[in-house]
Order: C-alpha cells, then structure tokens, then sequence
C-alpha cells in the first residue's frame, strides 16, 4: 500500500521527538513535514542528538495547506493548538492529538480545568479518548483521536477492569503518582525553576491538578457511577517514567488471586500490558524506552485492602506510543508496528 502521509506539530518537544523515532522506524508512514514556531529553518536533530534518521524534513512553521498533502496530523503541541487545527482539516485528514484539547467531553470542564474557552467545541462530538486497550477499533469511527494523558494511563489501565467487575469499592481510592519531569515538558526548568529538579522529590498540583478531570470522567462514564478518589501527583528526580501505587479497598472475599486474575483475563489480547507475578515491585527502569504498562498487585496488612502498582514511560505509553498504537488500529497495521 501506499504509504501514509504525516505532519507532526509540535515536532520539537519531548514527546514530538519520540514520535519521529517511532514513525521513523514504522514501515506504512512518511513524515511529509516536521512543524514548529521558534525552531522553523532547522533540523531536527539540534533538539535531539540521538535522531540520526536520513530524510527527515527540516523544521517548519505550521500552514493549513499542507492538510492537502497529508493524511494524519500529530499534534505533540500546547493546548489549544490542536483545537485551532482541528477546524482547518479537511475531510480526508485525521488528527491524533497528544494534548489536553480533546480529553474531555464538557466544554465547561475545560474551561475549568484549563483555564481558556474552548476554542473548537463543535468538533468535540467528533473526538474519540482512545485509551486503545479500552476503546479498540472504536478509533476507526472519529476524526479526531485524543490520547490519555500519562498519569490517567497509568491510573485507569488497572482501575477500570476492576470496577467494571466490582471486584474493588469505588470509593476511598488513594492514588499516588510519582513522575519523570520530563512530563513537563522542555518548559520545566522555567515552570519549576525554584525546585532541584535532579535532587528532589516535589508535590505538585493539589488539589486540582488537571488529569483529575479526565481520570474522573473516565472512571465514572465506564461503571456508570460517582468513583470517589484523591490523586496526588510528584515530579521525581529522573528524566522519565511514572510510578503509580494504588490504595483500594477490595468487596468481601476477594483476594489479590482474583484481582490478579482479573486483569490477566482483561488483557490476555492485550501486547503492550503486562501483568506481573503477586507482589512484585515494580521499577520504571523495567519499562523505560518501552509501550509496556507493568502493573503488580499486593496484598496489604489491612483485612480488603490491596495496593496496585503501575508503571510505564511516560513519554512513550504515556505520549507517542500510545498515539501510534492508535494509529495502528486504525489502519488495522499489526499493533506493534514501530513499537518494538
């Protein structure tokens, strides 16, 4: 087949990167162009020295006529930006975007949550919050693919199964995520420039942080009910991977066995998730430059209680990973088709 069409926006930033490596390395695409504002004229490589891929455009400042030449837009850019574009495409164009601008269902919600009018509401019933082992080939159906964030990923990846099942209580969920701070993006030494990035460990976002938005929107549209939780978010003193440990209190009688076996069941179909061995410690080391989602679970001292543990990249099943991975499904590519 002929192969696909890409623009990348946003082709400079940490997970706009990664996609390149990915894409690069993806037998059925073509990146037609690599776009930015302040970083147009040069190569990409100046941002990234392990890019060593030939051919690949040099950097240039976004225009709607590219859309012609094009089948898929990436959108690694700041939020708004993808709702901007998303009003210039053309009906043969889809957009996968890896900000904030399509994640939630409520104009009202995005505003609160992000502060700004939502500048492309008409198109919101056109997104689709593709958490692919989730949603599947529901990708197929909508133009406009809006990847999870990183936490979320890892928060509803094991949570979901398991209340779908009413194997654990929906309410007094504590869940404690522990990032790289390159989830910031290349802005995080300016936005946190009064923390020691490379020797602290730092709370952030109390009680607001934005991903509670759509992990609760995600949470209560699956069960079809109120899930009660508090999330706390850090920035950790590495450059990647998050950590995520889950405090649940599990129905009578059930055993970390059947949660286990549970989730083994849920994602037996599923490449990129993997459930570990009871009681295993899990380390972002095991999944670093992966798609993987580890995810452990461990018996507490606590009578019905359990902890989960979940780990993944943040800048690969957290941001680029999961973008092609629904770009695979979409295209019904084998799903781990420049993932490996």
């Amino acid at each position: 087949m002929e192969k696909l069409k890409i623009l990348i926006a946003g082709s400079t930033g940490y997970i706009g990167t990664e996609l390149i490596k990915i894409l690069s390395k993806h037998k059925f695409v073509k990146i037609k162009y690599l776009c930015g504002n302040k970083s147009a004229g040069k190569k990409i490589n100046t941002f990234d020295k392990t890019i060593k891929y030939k051919n690949l455009p040099k950097i240039v400042k976004f225009s709607k006529k590219f859309l012609r030449d094009v089948d898929i837009v990436f959108t690694a850019t700041p939020n708004g930006d993808a709702q901007k574009i998303s009003k210039l495409l053309l009906p043969k164009n889809k957009l996968i975007d890896l900000s904030a601008d399509f994640r939630l269902i409520s104009k009202d919600n995005y505003k609160k949550f992000y502060k700004s009018k939502h500048l492309a509401p008409e198109n919101i019933s056109k997104s689709i919050y593709a958490l692919p082992e989730i949603t599947k080939n529901k990708v197929k159906k909508f133009k406009i693919i809006s990847c999870p964030g990183c936490y979320p990923t890892t928060i509803l990846l094991p949570l979901l199964p398991l209340l779908k099942k009413n194997l654990i209580k929906s309410k007094n969920i504590i869940i404690d995520s522990k990032s790289g701070y390159s989830g910031a993006g290349r802005g995080v030494h300016k936005k946190f420039k009064d923390k020691n990035l490379y020797e602290s460990l730092s709370v952030y976002g109390i009680p607001t942080h934005r991903h509670i938005s759509e992990i609760q929107q995600e949470l209560d549209k699956y069960i079809n009910k109120k899930v009660k939780f508090l999330f706390t978010p850090h920035l950790s003193p590495m450059f990647r991977g998050i950590l995520t440990t889950m405090y649940l209190e599990t129905k009578n009688n059930i055993n970390t066995d059947k949660v286990i076996s549970c989730l083994k069941n849920f994602y037996k179909k599923s490449y990129f998730v993997k459930i570990e061995k009871k009681g295993s410690l899990l380390s972002t080391n095991s999944v670093i430059n992966t798609n993987n989602c580890k995810i452990s679970v461990i018996n507490s001292k606590e009578k019905n209680r359990i902890i989960i543990l979940s780990a993944i990249d943040n800048l690969i099943k957290g941001g680029a990973g999961q973008a092609v991975q629904n770009l695979n499904m979409i295209y019904n590519f084998k799903i781990t088709e420049g993932l490996r």
